[in-house]
């Protein structure tokens, strides 16, 4: 019964895990802005692989992912991905540093740059998998900002913003029936 109960609460612990991507809205209702303080912003965020960075911006402003030199010089030649549409998602695919600035050399030389260490979401005790996060809320839609995403997100991917709770749900309804054999036994 104990090694039973076990496995249990190990399955409960990845099926947990194994759901919590988060979305985060880059700016949060200020969004993609030059007036926006992106490095309070990040404050207490823990990002990992498969969360995703939604950019709402107005039609002043682009989104460039770039390598870090590039970063560092506000350049936008060989970016690894860019954006000038109003709404984009940036899934987050691997773990380590990435680099967000924006196409207008002035915004980005302001201050309009975003640098983000991607944690791999592999590596977790269990105990850091029932913790809770910092993590964002819903996406707000600020009014000045396009509705339209250019990016897609699959819809493979949860984008919950809770740590699978439906997914302990599951996991213990199914419990049920074993409890009761074992009860009759």
């Amino acid at each position: 019964m104990g090694k039973i109960l076990l496995v249990y609460v190990m399955v409960i612990l990845a099926l947990a895990y194994s759901g919590s991507a988060t979305n985060y809205m880059v700016g949060d209702n200020s969004g993609w802005d030059i007036s926006t303080d992106l490095d309070t912003w990040l404050l207490g965020k823990r990002l990992v692989v498969g969360d995703v960075l939604l950019f709402q911006f107005s039609t002043y402003h682009s989104v460039y992912e770039v390598t870090k030199e590039n970063f560092d010089g506000c350049n936008i030649t060989k970016s690894l991905k860019s954006s000038s549409k109003g709404n984009t998602s940036f899934p987050l695919t691997k773990p380590g540093d990435s680099y967000f600035i924006c196409g207008n050399r002035l915004h980005c030389l302001g201050g309009m740059k975003l640098h983000v260490n991607v944690e791999d979401n592999r590596v977790v005790s269990p105990a850091a998998a029932l913790a809770p996060q910092a993590r964002a809320s819903s996406f707000p839609t600020p009014s000045s900002k396009s509705n339209n995403p250019s990016t897609i997100v699959p819809s493979s991917t949860n984008l919950s913003n809770h740590v699978g709770l439906d997914s302990i749900l599951l996991a213990t309804l199914g419990f049920l029936p074993l409890v009761f054999c074992l009860m009759r036994i």
